[in-house]
């Protein structure tokens, strides 16, 4: 039982760590083009003709 006394507190810091990387990532624009990037893949611009 005594070491739920540092199990709790490093889940809490896990978790509040993933989700300031999740705030940061929407901060900065990751999510805001999701289907440019699904077209960018099926471009055949770069082959030579």
């Amino acid at each position: 039982m005594e070491v739920l006394i540092y199990l709790v507190p490093m889940a809490l810091l896990l978790g509040l760590t993933g989700l300031a990387a999740f705030m940061w990532s929407l901060r900065n624009g990751q999510y805001d083009d999701v289907q440019g990037a699904a077209v960018r893949v099926l471009s055949d611009d770069d082959l030579a003709k």
